[in-house]
């Protein structure tokens, strides 16, 4: 007996209550893959593939596009070419300039609002990342980075803040996965365990110079990496 041809889910299946859930879940998936570097420059994101592959129509994965075009994270040059836009000196300038500016802020920001239960959870993923960085591992060191920075910064209820930080890291997070690959993790140095005792002792001004370290050293092996040149 033959099987029935798997297909991928139609909008026409989905019922109108759900087809909003759906939209947000393949626009969170997609974000998320980009802020953790899956999704890297250089390669052309086809709409038919992640509908493929994350198994729903393209009418989603458009609409997740779209959006993540109005943030800047990708460019769409046609219905069949979309793509990671370039890094250039001047829009490297401006994404660092801008990080700096904003997180240190929503960190101190935060501080208050940090209490033992949060502090515990911090430490746990920065036991991960130390891990991530010992295996080389540069997806877990990635996804670990972005659960610590988020899970101080969400703590400061500014929705708002917090919002305006996100597509920054949308957009520099491919080239990390870029640069991570190249360099390796083993020279990363953990800011965190610096920010970790500067919230432990209540330490607004540790915090900020912490959170500013880690994204000036995360962000300098861009440069290294692109624009220096060969000694």
């Amino acid at each position: 007996m033959n099987r029935p041809i798997e297909k991928t889910v139609s909008e026409e299946d989905i019922p109108d209550s759900v087809a909003p859930a759906l939209h947000a879940s393949v626009y969170h998936e997609l974000r998320q893959r980009m802020v953790t570097g899956k999704i890297m420059p250089g390669v052309g994101l086809s709409t038919r593939g992640l509908a493929l592959e994350l198994g729903v129509s393209q009418m989603p994965v458009r609409d997740a596009l779209s959006r993540l075009a109005a943030e800047g994270a990708v460019q769409i040059r046609s219905k069949r070419k979309v793509e990671i836009p370039e890094m250039t000196p001047d829009r490297f300038a401006d994404l660092l300039a801008c990080r700096l500016l904003l997180e240190p802020e929503a960190a101190v920001l935060a501080l208050p609002h940090i209490n033992a239960s949060l502090l515990k959870e911090l430490r746990t993923i920065d036991a991960m990342l130390d891990k991530a960085i010992e295996a080389g591992d540069v997806i877990g060191y990635m996804e670990s980075n972005y659960r610590f920075h988020f899970a101080i910064y969400r703590a400061n209820r500014r929705p708002i803040l917090n919002a305006l930080i996100e597509p920054l890291w949308l957009q520099f997070g491919p080239f990390m996965r870029v640069v991570y690959g190249r360099f390796g993790t083993a020279k990363l140095v953990d800011q965190h365990r610096i920010a970790l005792d500067a919230i432990e002792a209540r330490d607004a001004k540790s915090l900020r110079d912490a959170i500013a370290s880690d994204i000036r050293d995360g962000m300098g092996l861009i440069v290294q990496s692109a624009w220096d040149s060969p000694n």
